[in-house]
């Protein structure tokens, strides 16, 4: 792995002051900055090949099409799928989600049931409860253990007859800690459940191999691993996909229309109606490949040892409360009584960045009693140095509020 420094010199941004003071970023769970490579690639693409895909027959059209496609082969190599034809590219894990629970929840009934855990992000309840509201599905939720992880027992007798999916993430965006998806997964497929694995907060700080994990589907987005916007992406496996019916309607996920009938394209372009963004799916890939260059097991050392040396310095300071066991490049916290927003604007002035709130959790934040907490996520990019900075911004708060 290189030298951290030699990896920060790639991300402009962090050149960056903030009210005068150099910029710590430690809000990598919301969305992570950019290497140059990535940003280099969104303005070639424009530059020199920018044309839509799939449709022309001219040479610049056909290039893009070959990027494109290389793109969705680089993620199917990253995340271990089968095939790219089980590579659905959305704009998002949150559009990944409701593709699934529009297209497969078509199938759900009155009375069947999705399981959910009490840690999911918004995005992972919220297409569930209008699914709910549509067809009167039923959810049900499985608690937490002491650690804020599933806890395996109670989820297991969550299954009846009537569950027909689980809904599960592979890593909470707010305590940082990693659910235990191996067992999940067996558990569920021994009731003959798919399972849907929302990876936005995995798939950067972790190897993802989908062919021995056995998840049925699998989502993530892209500007949480160092790519673009607006891009993400669904796999799932090719026997769902092919008996979902398609998402959206429109260009390319047709092989003919009339206006008696239309037939729908293979996989997997059945999905993919419309232009898609060509531009930041291109860049997605070059995003994974960076990634893959570093190496994804470099990476997450690294990041488990900010993890560890930032939960030591949080501990030493006696009015931090924190929340859940972190493995992964997450941590919540409170400082005492201080509102997390206070908190989080003194640390702002302090060229600090960082998040505070609910994070998209509010079932979470019941759960544990409390508005909202502190959170600090970190990236490949960030240092023992900032961490430092980071503590003493919040000893310094804390004192303003004694």
């Amino acid at each position: 792995m290189p030298e951290i420094n030699e990896i920060r010199k790639e991300f402009p941004i962090l050149g960056e002051k903030v009210y005068g003071k150099q910029l710590v970023y430690l809000d990598n769970a919301a969305t992570t900055q950019k290497p140059e490579c990535v940003i280099d690639t969104i303005s070639e693409v424009y530059r020199t090949i920018n044309s839509n895909v799939h449709r022309g027959v001219h040479h610049l059209s056909g290039v893009a099409t070959e990027r494109m496609e290389e793109a969705r082969r680089i993620v199917q190599k990253f995340v271990g799928a089968r095939h790219s034809r089980e590579i659905i590219f959305t704009r998002g894990t949150t559009e990944s989600i409701n593709l699934v629970a529009a297209s497969f929840g078509s199938t759900l009934r009155a009375g069947d049931e999705v399981i959910l855990s009490t840690l999911e992000h918004h995005s992972n309840i919220v297409p569930w409860q209008l699914l709910r509201e549509r067809t009167g599905i039923e959810l049900r939720i499985a608690p937490l253990n002491g650690n804020g992880s599933i806890d395996l027992e109670a989820f297991k007798e969550l299954f009846t007859s009537r569950t027909r999916l689980c809904s599960i993430a592979h890593v909470s965006n707010v305590l940082g800690v990693t659910n235990p998806v191996e067992e999940i997964i067996g558990i569920a497929h021994g009731h003959g459940v798919p399972v849907l694995v929302d990876g936005a907060q995995s798939t950067p700080h972790t190897r993802i191999d989908l062919a021995a994990l056995d998840a049925d589907f699998f989502a993530f987005s892209g500007h949480k691993a160092y790519g673009p916007t607006g891009v993400g992406v669904l796999y799932g496996k090719e026997e769902l996909l092919e008996m979902m019916p398609p998402y959206h309607g429109g260009g390319e996920m047709i092989k003919n229309v009339t206006f008696e009938k239309t037939t729908f394209n293979e996989l997997p372009f059945k999905f993919e109606a419309g232009t898609p963004d060509y531009v930041g799916i291109i860049a997605l890939g070059r995003a994974l490949q960076w990634i893959s260059d570093i190496g994804i097991e470099n990476i997450a050392e690294h990041e488990r040892a900010l993890t560890r040396y930032t939960l030591e310095q949080l501990k030493a300071i006696p009015s931090i409360r924190i929340f859940g066991k972190p493995d992964n490049a997450a941590i919540s916290f409170l400082a005492g009584n201080i509102h997390p927003a206070d908190l989080g604007t003194i640390l702002d002035r302090l060229g600090i960045a960082i998040r505070t709130g609910h994070h998209c959790a509010q079932p979470l934040m019941d759960y544990l009693g409390i508005p909202g907490t502190v959170r600090a996520s970190f990236a490949v990019y960030n240092t023992k140095e900032e961490v430092d900075i980071f503590i003493k911004g919040v000893e310094r708060a804390i004192k303003m509020f004694a």
